[in-house]
């Protein structure tokens, strides 16, 4: 039978799986409706990748993407609030 620890680590596996397929696929259609100009929809799907993208940062503990995915997200809201 499995520990509490291991269903634990069993679950936030599969949790960083699915968010970070999720926020992939999310970006993609972002990157799609760039594409056909889709405005502001691509804005708001890109948002959402890079949110989950921030978050799996949060999970996995790097700092790296999590600074990465915090700058895109500020100079994403500061683009939008400027225009």
């Amino acid at each position: 039978m499995p520990s509490d620890l291991a269903l634990r680590r069993q679950y936030r596996e599969r949790l960083v799986f699915m968010v970070k397929w999720a926020a992939s696929a999310i970006q993609i259609m972002g990157y799609t409706a760039t594409g056909f100009g889709w405005t502001p929809w691509n804005l708001y799907l890109f948002l959402i990748g890079v949110l989950g993208w921030f978050a799996v940062g949060a999970l996995w503990n790097d700092r790296a993407l999590m600074l990465v995915h915090l700058v895109a997200l500020a100079a994403m809201i500061a683009g939008m609030t400027s225009g």
